[in-house]
């Protein structure tokens, strides 16, 4: 079974780059995509998702911002939108998508990003403590759940090319890497991590400035996150750098489970 989590950065746009070719040639079993900024109606009249695949799409009430989607040739069955919040308790920003895949528990998650002011920072930081307790009982599951997404936080030094220079910035923050690191402390496993190991600098998102893709100069904000159950089945998990940034400043990840 292939999972893949994509920041498309917009779905219309991704569509006039060619985000099609991706569906295919990726030929994921379950796509998880964050940022899609699209309400059903604003997509291309002539466009339509790839055929085969249950298809939910959870938009930010904003026109253009945020939202979540993900696709399945499993037959999908969606428990929830959201998490119990007291910031956002309908998750009108379009964050999180809970669906079912057989014996498979999927949570597909844009998590905010803090770096537009301190009261936005706020926001997250609240947003990521309540998701942390909301991601905890799914941790007892005897049957595989994972958790993937754009979470906007780069966890270790390994997780970005200039730690020194970024460690004032969301996404860098003490206590950003405090959460991630206590979230690891729960029982959730950063697949790309324990496969690849430390030391390892591979990004999956860069900035339009400074040339940064070119130089390769990035980020790696885009998990998954497995339970012990889930962890189990683990076959590859990489990130498609090669190709996929034609689509989005972020990179496909692509998991690979024996299921």
């Amino acid at each position: 079974m292939r999972l893949v989590s994509w920041n498309v950065n917009g779905i219309r746009a991704a569509i006039r780059k060619g985000i099609d070719d991706y569906f295919t040639s990726i030929d994921a079993d379950v796509w998880m995509l964050q940022e899609v900024r699209a309400l059903p109606e604003q997509l291309p009249k002539n466009w339509d998702w790839p055929t085969g695949y249950d298809i939910h799409l959870h938009p930010a009430e904003k026109k253009g911002y945020s939202g979540v989607a993900t696709l399945s040739r499993i037959p999908m069955k969606v428990i929830d939108t959201g998490k119990p919040s007291t910031i956002d308790s309908s998750d009108s920003e379009g964050r999180i998508l809970h669906t079912k895949h057989g014996e498979i528990t999927c949570i597909n998650t844009y998590l905010p990003s803090g770096s537009s002011g301190a009261e936005r920072q706020q926001f997250k930081e609240t947003w990521m403590d309540e998701w942390r307790d909301f991601l905890r009982p799914h941790l007892e599951s005897d049957k595989p759940v994972i958790v993937c997404g754009d979470l906007n936080v780069a966890h270790t030094e390994d997780d970005i090319w200039n730690p020194k220079g970024n460690a004032k910035m969301s996404g860098f923050l003490p206590q950003e890497r405090q959460w991630f690191s206590d979230l690891l402390g729960d029982g959730w496993h950063d697949v790309f991590r324990e496969q690849h190991g430390s030391g390892v600098k591979t990004y999956s998102w860069w900035s339009n400035r400074g040339q940064a893709r070119a130089k390769d100069r990035g980020w790696r904000i885009d998990y998954f996150l497995l339970n012990e159950a889930a962890n189990k089945l683990v076959k590859e998990i990489r990130i498609e750098r090669q190709g996929g940034l034609e689509i989005s400043d972020h990179a496909p990840v692509i998991l690979d489970i024996n299921y």
